[in-house]
């Protein structure tokens, strides 16, 4: 606010570099009407230091072999007519979808049982974590001397997760973008040919 006139004819005008004109609201992101779009959805396990969820729909996860690059740090969905092709390559997991305390999704994929139904511990524990997350908010972290994953439920009465309205498919659209193997000659398979 500046003060103009004279003594006798004080007039209040509002300037236009006012802070309190300028603030952004507590809502500011639903009174603009921006909407949040999901272009992101990371492949991976839950950091050792975030509390997650499972989303408990089976509609919202998925048994499939994927193809995993351990140096890259890389997991590809692969369709499903190259699976014969690619046997050894490929490994069976469940893709489920979480999210954690800072409402990022990501797609948690767990190692499934071998053909005779037998797991390591690391899948076993991984599995139930993903199970338990379903209906609490847990934390999921490495021990090496247990030779599993270790499993921390919240202590406090947590709110519910609020999931974006996305469907699943759509979550494996964005999840996979540039990471689904249709055909041999996808460039993650001449990598593993040694051709490039």
């Amino acid at each position: 606010m500046i003060t103009i006139g004279s003594e006798d004819n004080k007039k209040v005008v509002a300037s236009k570099f006012d802070p309190a004109s300028l603030r952004l609201s507590q809502n500011f992101m639903g009174a603009s009407g921006v909407k949040r779009l999901t272009t992101t959805i990371p492949v991976k396990k839950p950091n050792k230091q975030d509390f997650v969820r499972v989303h408990t729909d089976p509609a919202f996860r998925l048994e499939t072999m994927v193809l995993e690059l351990k140096e890259e740090r890389e997991t590809y969905l692969v369709s499903q007519n190259l699976w014969q092709e690619l046997i050894g390559e490929l490994v069976p997991k469940v893709l489920f979808t979480a999210i954690n305390r800072q409402k990022v999704l990501f797609l948690w994929p767990v190692r499934m049982p071998n053909d005779d139904g037998r797991h390591d511990e690391w899948n076993a524990s991984a599995l139930d974590a993903a199970k338990l997350a379903q209906k609490d908010w847990v934390k999921v972290s490495s021990n090496m001397s247990l030779g599993a994953y270790e499993v921390s439920q919240a202590s406090g009465l947590l709110s519910e997760p609020e999931w974006p309205d996305i469907d699943f498919m759509k979550i494996l659209e964005v999840a996979f973008k540039g990471r689904f193997i249709t055909d041999l000659n996808h460039p993650a398979l001449q990598r593993l040919r040694g051709e490039v």
